[in-house]
């Protein structure tokens, strides 16, 4: 598979190079760059953790190309980036451990927080498939990772007293109503056979799996 990495400063200065040939394609590359509006705050940050990820691959020790990368590569870049964290994790022989607010400072390492590791893979996953990558050989989704993060999660939780569930949305009056209207809708039918159930959401469809 063919990966496209950008290269930054290279590619801006090779664009320069080109358009100083006639003040005609000058003025035409400057009308087409001001009408292309600006990149997200998303988009900004997915380029920037994309190069990140590929310098510390064109740094790896052996050698890595980004088609060899497998979730083993994945999980040690994660554990590589614990080094730049601001996020206190108390060990478990802490006497802080689990306490939201800690009385005083103490020994225990930084980390990156949970939240920022599944954040930048998310963005990682998807800049992977933009620039080249296949989707089931991606190795940002693979299975490994996820674990990992939910480990994660799961001891930072109890080491900073923090939860991390997500608080569920009751339905609405309205909704609760809609679904009135199409169970009612769907009794019309033939709900002799059960099929019924299956479009108002309540079991599998189709009974022959």
């Amino acid at each position: 598979m063919d990966f496209v990495i950008a290269q930054g400063n290279n590619f801006t200065t090779s664009a320069n190079n080109m358009i100083q040939g006639t003040n005609f394609i000058a003025n035409s590359t400057t009308m087409i760059a001001s009408s292309v509006p600006p990149l997200s705050r998303y988009e900004n940050q997915k380029r920037r953790d994309w190069n990140t990820f590929c310098q510390y691959v064109r740094n790896h020790q052996p050698p890595l190309s980004l088609p060899q990368c497998s979730s083993a590569h994945i999980l040690e870049f994660l554990r590589y980036l614990d080094q730049f964290g601001k996020t206190k994790i108390h060990n478990q022989n802490c006497p802080f451990f689990g306490l939201l607010n800690p009385p005083a400072p103490c020994p225990c390492p930084l980390r990156q927080a949970w939240g920022s590791l599944d954040a930048l893979i998310g963005r990682l996953r998807a800049a992977y498939e933009e620039n080249g990558g296949k989707p089931e050989m991606n190795p940002f989704g693979s299975r490994n990772v996820r674990l990992f993060l939910r480990e994660v999660r799961d001891f930072q939780s109890k080491s900073r007293g923090v939860s991390y569930e997500k608080k569920r949305k009751r339905p609405s009056s309205s909704t609760n109503n809609n679904k009135q209207k199409t169970s009612v809708a769907v009794d019309d039918g033939d709900c002799g056979t059960g099929r019924c159930a299956t479009f108002c959401g309540y079991g599998n469809i189709g009974n022959n799996n």
